[in-house]
């Protein structure tokens, strides 16, 4: 398989980016880390072997970006303002800067992007493919939280709003949501087993609000055998990325 590390320089972030890339050709999916943050977890944990073979034949390229999410949202000892003008700057890099990047590696100024992650990793993807659907139009969003206030404090601003989808996506209108409609799709998927406490309910209530407000998306629950684990989410990505291939074919 190709793979090859690369330093994404960031004006925004202020310092080199993390990414791993595999795959010379196909679909690009860009990969966003759980808690961790690191742009190699997914070849860690045995998720990009089990797509192996799909990256091989070249129906998928793997883009895994590291995060700033402990930078931003898991730590506190900062105040809550700055953590999410940390996540602000990371948000200006993946569209200004890793976008670009990633585009000009397929070669094509306009290529649509998927999203994936795990965890906050789904979080990642669900937010950027609903604030950016003219560059991220299909989002694999496993084993999510979707209402980032518990991470806030309390604190509450209009940073802090549009970058937690339940609170943004009940008042989504106009063209904008029209503009969603049109373009996007998310799949939410979850296990109902060991650890996915609050997964569960936010995996089903964000699919709610999705419904309710006619955006294109699958709720996808899996088994009370299914856990909060690599060993799963495999398995997940593995199917749903099939059936985009397949739909790509």
């Amino acid at each position: 398989m190709f793979k090859k590390h690369e330093m994404v320089p960031s004006r925004e972030m202020d310092r080199p980016m993390h990414l791993w890339r595999y795959g010379t050709f196909g679909l690009p999916v860009l990969v966003f880390p759980s808690a961790a943050g690191m742009a190699h977890e997914w070849e860690a944990h045995g998720m990009v072997d089990a797509l192996g073979d799909l990256i091989d034949a070249g129906k998928l390229k793997l883009y895994c970006t590291e995060s700033n999410v402990a930078e931003a949202w898991t730590r506190r000892e900062n105040p809550a303002p700055w953590r999410i003008q940390r996540h602000q700057a990371y948000e200006r890099y993946v569209v200004n800067e890793l976008t670009p990047f990633i585009r000009e590696d397929c070669r094509s100024d306009s290529i649509p992007i998927a999203v994936t992650g795990t965890s906050l990793g789904a979080f990642y993807s669900a937010n950027f493919c609903l604030k950016h659907p003219t560059i991220f139009r299909w989002a694999l969003c496993m084993s999510g939280r979707y209402d980032t206030s518990w991470l806030t404090d309390g604190f509450n601003s209009s940073d802090v709003y549009f970058n937690n989808p339940m609170a943004f996506v009940p008042n989504l209108s106009g063209p904008t949501l029209e503009q969603i409609r049109q373009l996007v799709h998310l799949v939410l998927v979850c296990g109902q087993g060991k650890w996915e406490d609050g997964n569960i309910e936010d995996t089903r209530a964000m699919a709610g609000l999705l419904d309710a407000k006619g955006i294109s998306h699958e709720c996808d629950l899996w088994g009370q055998d299914v856990a909060h684990e690599w060993t799963w989410w495999k398995r997940q990505a593995r199917h749903h990325l099939l059936r985009l291939i397949a739909a790509n074919d």
